[in-house]
C-alpha cells in the first residue's frame, strides 16, 4: 500500500523532506506511526501538534484508528501556522499601538 505524505511548514522541516512515497497506511494512526519510525523524535514532537487532510478532507476529531488511509491516498501534514499556544496553556493578547 502506498501513500503520499506531504509535510507543510514546520514539518518539512523536521521531517528533512517536502514529500515521500511510504509503503504503510490503513489507518491514519498506523500511517503515523510509520512516520514517527522513519524520522524520528523531532518530527513525533512536531506531529503531536499536527493537523490532517486525508485526501484533502480533515478528519475533524474522528480518533486517528478510525481514518481510514487507502492506498493511493495523499496525506498533508499541517503544523499550527499561526503559532498560538497549545490547550493546556493560555496567552493573552496584548494592544498594538499604530501611530495615527
Amino acid at each position: 500500500m502506498s501513500v503520499t505524505v506531504r509535510y507543510w511548514a514546520a514539518a518539512k522541516a523536521a521531517a528533512g523532506v517536502a514529500d515521500e512515497q511510504l509503503d504503510s497506511g490503513g489507518t491514519l494512526a498506523s500511517l503515523l506511526d510509520a512516520v514517527r519510525a522513519a524520522h524520528g523524535a523531532e518530527l513525533a514532537t512536531v506531529l503531536a501538534r499536527c493537523s490532517y487532510l486525508v485526501d484533502e478532507v480533515s478528519p475533524g476529531r474522528t480518533p486517528h484508528t478510525e481514518v481510514v488511509v487507502a492506498d493511493g491516498s495523499v496525506v498533508d501534514v499541517l503544523p499550527p501556522f499561526a503559532g498560538g499556544s497549545g490547550p493546556a496553556e493560555q496567552t493573552q493578547a496584548s494592544a498594538v499601538l499604530v501611530p495615527a
